[in-house]
């Protein structure tokens, strides 16, 4: 019989090296422009095939989590994005890049829908909040990603030994502790699309959603070109390190927050560090003005999508995979206009003028979440 927390340590483990993978990719975007020549619109065009390939993944997730266990999608998911990472660093040519990138989005949005959906099970079976220490060891694995990108682009470590490196060290994660993941937690309800008028619930968490996915993937995807190409620092990785460090410190402390001020409060707070972070950023674009605004950006944004993916897994019309993956929707759709809306408007004015985009998300993320607080008006664990 294994424990409760052995499960929480696997699952937490798997975070860990999910956020490890994708901070590798991310850090690495600069170098692939780089290596490739193309300009910021043209690399806001390649950057799609992340959220193309994430909303191609979505129903195929859904229905997967739906129909089986999660922990068989989490596996084969986890392992094929591991080939997929590797397939990007040998990438030749803009349409092998392309599809690299696509299979790598898809197979992400699988295992995301799977270890979500096994953290809202074993929630359950503790009486306090641990949803955002899960996100907190994603945002730990991005940290420690960013580090050994750094690392090795100080000794010019090429893109196809760097992305192999890590897919090795996400198959044998993945071979050993798909043992300790959670079995039977298929829900028997709730586990059909719907098509009918919106559920305002899950809508408004949509919304939500969407507009912390565009601060959110464009910081993961433009960070870096910003330090590079704004700030003209040479270890361009800085930005991103220092948002994913107060982001991963956000999330460790995002359970004991919510219990001390309330969901509402705490998307409120979450709200005024986006838009402040940013503004410091853009208004003042030096070296250390932007690492505190970056850092204040990471803490905003930090506890949106835990919150938001707890109060889905407590739809009365969904199960908690579905939920999740209607919620991962409008977040996907969020990271498919975020990206490439920055590349154009850098392209068009400039990349500071771009970044302003992140800052509107963040005011508009304080009329949404009293829309649906006010709408809900029910005990959810809610002050």
């Amino acid at each position: 019989m294994i424990s409760n927390s052995k499960h929480r340590f696997f699952l937490s483990l798997f975070f860990f090296i999910s956020g490890f993978s994708f901070a590798t990719w991310a850090s690495r975007i600069p170098t692939i422009k780089t290596a490739f020549g193309f300009n910021e619109a043209e690399l806001g065009t390649i950057l799609l095939a992340m959220p193309v390939g994430s909303l191609i993944g979505l129903p195929i997730s859904g229905w997967l989590v739906s129909k089986y266990n999660s922990r068989v999608p989490l596996a084969v998911g986890y392992a094929l994005n591991a080939f997929s990472l590797a397939l990007i660093g040998i990438a030749h040519n803009t349409l092998s890049l392309v599809f690299a990138i696509c299979v790598f989005a898809f197979t992400t949005r699988i295992f995301n829908i799977s270890v979500n959906t096994q953290t809202l099970t074993l929630q359950k079976r503790f009486e306090k909040k641990i949803i955002g220490s899960f996100h907190g060891y994603w945002s730990i694995g991005g940290i420690a990603g960013i580090a050994l990108s750094t690392l090795l682009l100080t000794f010019n470590v090429s893109l196809a030994v760097h992305f192999s490196i890590v897919a090795g060290l996400m198959l044998l994660v993945t071979l050993y502790s798909y043992q300790f993941l959670l079995k039977g937690d298929k829900s028997e309800t709730g586990n059909k699309l719907i098509l009918s008028k919106p559920d305002p619930y899950i809508f408004y968490l949509g919304i939500v959603v969407f507009l912390c996915a565009i601060c959110e993937g464009g910081m993961f995807d433009w960070s870096g070109i910003y330090f590079q190409e704004v700030l003209n620092v040479s270890i361009f990785t800085y930005g991103y390190l220092i948002f994913m460090t107060f982001m991963a410190a956000s999330r460790f402390l995002s359970d004991f927050i919510i219990v001390r001020i309330g969901m509402p409060k705490t998307y409120i707070m979450s709200a005024a560090f986006i838009v402040s972070g940013i503004s410091l950023a853009v208004i003042f674009p030096t070296f250390w003005t932007a690492m505190v605004g970056f850092s204040l950006v990471g803490f905003g944004t930090a506890s949106i999508i835990p919150m938001s993916y707890a109060l889905a897994g407590a739809s009365k019309k969904y199960s908690p995979g579905m939920a999740i993956s209607i919620i991962a929707t409008y977040s996907i759709t969020g990271m498919l206009l975020g990206p490439p809306l920055i590349g154009y408007l850098a392209h068009a004015f400039n990349l500071r003028v771009s970044f302003v985009v992140f800052g509107l998300c963040g005011l508009m993320l304080v009329p949404i979440t009293k829309m649906f607080f006010n709408h809900q008006r029910i005990a959810l664990d809610i002050k």
